[in-house]
Protein backbone atom coordinates (compact mmCIF):
# COMPACT_ATOMS: atom_id res chain seq x y z
CA UNK A 1 0.00 0.00 0.00
CA UNK A 2 1.13 3.00 -1.04
CA UNK A 3 2.43 5.64 1.51
CA UNK A 4 0.03 8.02 1.15
CA UNK A 5 -3.13 6.00 1.09
CA UNK A 6 -5.76 5.47 4.39
CA UNK A 7 -6.94 2.85 4.95
CA UNK A 8 -10.20 2.91 3.53
CA UNK A 9 -8.74 3.59 -0.22
CA UNK A 10 -7.29 0.28 0.50
CA UNK A 11 -7.90 -2.20 -2.25
CA UNK A 12 -6.23 -5.68 -2.76
CA UNK A 13 -6.63 -5.74 -6.09
CA UNK A 14 -4.93 -2.31 -7.05
CA UNK A 15 -2.27 -3.62 -4.59
CA UNK A 16 -2.15 -7.16 -6.39
CA UNK A 17 -1.80 -4.86 -9.80
CA UNK A 18 1.26 -3.09 -8.36
CA UNK A 19 2.71 -6.36 -7.52
CA UNK A 20 2.05 -7.61 -10.94
CA UNK A 21 3.84 -4.96 -12.51
CA UNK A 22 6.47 -4.44 -9.87
CA UNK A 23 7.24 -7.59 -8.64
CA UNK A 24 9.57 -7.59 -5.54
CA UNK A 25 13.51 -7.64 -6.37
CA UNK A 26 13.69 -10.37 -3.98
CA UNK A 27 11.40 -12.42 -6.58
CA UNK A 28 12.91 -11.16 -9.99
CA UNK A 29 16.91 -10.56 -8.70
CA UNK A 30 16.86 -6.65 -9.48
CA UNK A 31 16.99 -3.74 -7.70
CA UNK A 32 14.58 -0.63 -7.63
CA UNK A 33 17.59 1.90 -6.67
CA UNK A 34 16.22 1.80 -2.80
CA UNK A 35 13.15 3.54 -4.08
CA UNK A 36 9.24 1.99 -4.32
CA UNK A 37 7.69 1.57 -7.39
CA UNK A 38 5.24 3.88 -5.55
CA UNK A 39 8.35 6.43 -5.32
CA UNK A 40 8.71 6.38 -8.79
CA UNK A 41 5.66 7.26 -9.23
CA UNK A 42 5.27 10.24 -7.14
CA UNK A 43 3.01 8.25 -4.95
CA UNK A 44 0.75 7.34 -7.85
CA UNK A 45 -0.41 3.46 -8.35
CA UNK A 46 0.06 2.86 -12.14
CA UNK A 47 -2.36 0.34 -13.59
CA UNK A 48 -1.11 -2.03 -15.68
CA UNK A 49 -1.70 -1.36 -19.56
CA UNK A 50 -2.75 -4.55 -20.88
CA UNK A 51 -2.77 -4.66 -24.98
CA UNK A 52 -6.24 -7.28 -25.99
CA UNK A 53 -5.17 -9.51 -28.87
CA UNK A 54 -6.87 -12.02 -30.71
CA UNK A 55 -9.27 -13.23 -33.94
CA UNK A 56 -11.45 -9.99 -34.67
CA UNK A 57 -14.60 -13.17 -35.15
CA UNK A 58 -14.74 -12.36 -31.00
CA UNK A 59 -14.79 -8.50 -31.72
CA UNK A 60 -18.23 -8.80 -29.42
CA UNK A 61 -15.69 -10.65 -26.58
CA UNK A 62 -13.11 -8.06 -27.05
CA UNK A 63 -15.29 -5.38 -25.97
CA UNK A 64 -17.11 -6.89 -23.23
CA UNK A 65 -12.95 -7.52 -21.85
CA UNK A 66 -12.21 -4.29 -22.24
CA UNK A 67 -14.85 -2.87 -20.05
CA UNK A 68 -14.16 -5.78 -17.41
CA UNK A 69 -10.91 -4.86 -17.08
CA UNK A 70 -11.44 -0.89 -17.06
CA UNK A 71 -13.74 -1.38 -14.27
CA UNK A 72 -11.20 -3.41 -12.09
CA UNK A 73 -8.82 -0.31 -13.14
CA UNK A 74 -7.12 -1.46 -15.89
CA UNK A 75 -5.89 0.40 -18.98
CA UNK A 76 -6.97 -1.50 -22.10
CA UNK A 77 -5.79 -1.23 -25.75
CA UNK A 78 -7.73 -3.05 -28.03
CA UNK A 79 -7.48 -3.65 -32.29
CA UNK A 80 -8.43 -0.90 -34.25
CA UNK A 81 -10.67 -2.40 -36.29
CA UNK A 82 -13.27 -3.36 -32.98
CA UNK A 83 -14.58 -0.02 -33.65
CA UNK A 84 -15.10 -0.53 -37.30
CA UNK A 85 -16.41 -3.82 -36.71
CA UNK A 86 -19.42 -2.78 -34.61
CA UNK A 87 -20.05 -0.22 -37.04
CA UNK A 88 -19.85 -2.56 -40.19
CA UNK A 89 -19.33 -6.51 -39.20
CA UNK A 90 -20.02 -6.93 -43.65
CA UNK A 91 -16.28 -6.01 -43.85
CA UNK A 92 -15.98 -9.90 -42.36
CA UNK A 93 -17.37 -11.89 -45.28
CA UNK A 94 -14.86 -12.66 -47.67
CA UNK A 95 -11.12 -12.45 -47.36
CA UNK A 96 -10.52 -9.74 -50.04
CA UNK A 97 -12.62 -7.37 -48.12
CA UNK A 98 -10.62 -8.37 -45.16
CA UNK A 99 -6.96 -8.15 -46.60
CA UNK A 100 -8.18 -4.56 -48.37
CA UNK A 101 -9.62 -3.11 -44.94
CA UNK A 102 -6.35 -4.20 -43.50
CA UNK A 103 -4.52 -2.81 -45.67
CA UNK A 104 -6.16 0.25 -46.27
CA UNK A 105 -6.52 0.84 -42.03
CA UNK A 106 -3.13 -0.12 -41.33
CA UNK A 107 -4.39 -2.47 -38.84
CA UNK A 108 -1.64 -4.75 -38.59
CA UNK A 109 1.39 -2.12 -38.17
CA UNK A 110 -1.51 -0.22 -35.45
CA UNK A 111 -2.20 -3.28 -33.44
CA UNK A 112 1.80 -3.58 -33.39
CA UNK A 113 2.12 -0.05 -32.08
CA UNK A 114 -0.47 -0.60 -29.24
CA UNK A 115 1.19 -4.03 -27.72
CA UNK A 116 4.67 -1.34 -28.06
CA UNK A 117 2.38 1.06 -25.79
CA UNK A 118 1.52 -1.68 -23.36
CA UNK A 119 2.96 -3.53 -20.20
CA UNK A 120 1.09 -6.99 -21.56
CA UNK A 121 -0.89 -8.46 -23.88
CA UNK A 122 -4.14 -10.39 -23.39
CA UNK A 123 -4.89 -13.32 -26.17
CA UNK A 124 -8.45 -13.82 -26.06
CA UNK A 125 -8.31 -17.35 -27.57
CA UNK A 126 -11.53 -18.52 -27.51
CA UNK A 127 -12.32 -21.94 -29.17
CA UNK A 128 -12.53 -21.63 -33.46
CA UNK A 129 -12.17 -23.76 -36.70
CA UNK A 130 -12.94 -26.99 -34.13
CA UNK A 131 -9.76 -26.05 -31.95
CA UNK A 132 -10.26 -24.84 -28.02
CA UNK A 133 -8.11 -21.58 -27.66
CA UNK A 134 -7.30 -21.21 -31.12
CA UNK A 135 -4.33 -18.83 -32.35
CA UNK A 136 -4.15 -17.87 -35.64
CA UNK A 137 -1.79 -16.75 -38.10
CA UNK A 138 -1.93 -12.72 -36.71
CA UNK A 139 -2.70 -13.70 -33.02
CA UNK A 140 0.79 -15.97 -33.45
CA UNK A 141 2.44 -12.90 -34.88
CA UNK A 142 1.21 -10.21 -32.01
CA UNK A 143 1.99 -12.68 -29.71
CA UNK A 144 5.83 -13.36 -31.42
CA UNK A 145 6.28 -9.33 -31.23
CA UNK A 146 4.68 -9.23 -27.94
CA UNK A 147 7.46 -11.72 -26.65
CA UNK A 148 10.48 -10.11 -28.50
CA UNK A 149 9.47 -6.85 -26.99
CA UNK A 150 10.10 -8.47 -23.35
CA UNK A 151 5.81 -7.72 -22.81
CA UNK A 152 3.88 -10.33 -20.22
CA UNK A 153 1.61 -13.04 -22.87
CA UNK A 154 -1.39 -13.93 -21.10
CA UNK A 155 -3.65 -16.62 -22.35
CA UNK A 156 -7.29 -16.71 -21.32
CA UNK A 157 -7.36 -20.47 -22.22
CA UNK A 158 -4.16 -22.84 -22.62
CA UNK A 159 -2.22 -23.13 -25.98
CA UNK A 160 -4.28 -25.14 -28.77
CA UNK A 161 -2.93 -28.16 -30.69
CA UNK A 162 -1.82 -26.66 -34.05
CA UNK A 163 1.23 -26.97 -36.52
CA UNK A 164 3.38 -24.35 -34.57
CA UNK A 165 1.89 -25.28 -30.86
CA UNK A 166 5.99 -25.73 -30.18
CA UNK A 167 6.95 -22.46 -30.88
CA UNK A 168 3.93 -21.01 -28.68
CA UNK A 169 5.06 -23.06 -25.36
CA UNK A 170 8.34 -21.83 -26.18
CA UNK A 171 6.97 -18.23 -25.54
CA UNK A 172 6.52 -17.41 -22.01
CA UNK A 173 3.14 -16.92 -20.88
CA UNK A 174 0.47 -17.22 -18.32
CA UNK A 175 -2.57 -18.98 -18.96
CA UNK A 176 -6.02 -17.23 -17.05
CA UNK A 177 -8.29 -20.73 -17.62
CA UNK A 178 -10.82 -18.39 -18.13
CA UNK A 179 -11.04 -16.00 -15.59
CA UNK A 180 -10.05 -12.47 -16.24
CA UNK A 181 -9.83 -12.10 -12.61
CA UNK A 182 -6.49 -13.94 -12.65
CA UNK A 183 -4.50 -11.02 -14.32
CA UNK A 184 -4.45 -9.34 -10.49
CA UNK A 185 -2.50 -11.93 -8.64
Amino acid sequence: MAQSDSFENYSPVREAQVRLLYPPPSLVGASYGGRSPQEDREGEIKFMTITICGSMQFHKEMAEAKKTLEAAGFTVLVPADLDHLEKNESYMTNDEDKISTKIEFDFIREHFRKIEDGDAILILNYPKKGIDGYIGGNTFLEMGYAFGLDKKVFLLYPVPEMDYSVEMHAIEHTVLDGDLAKLVL
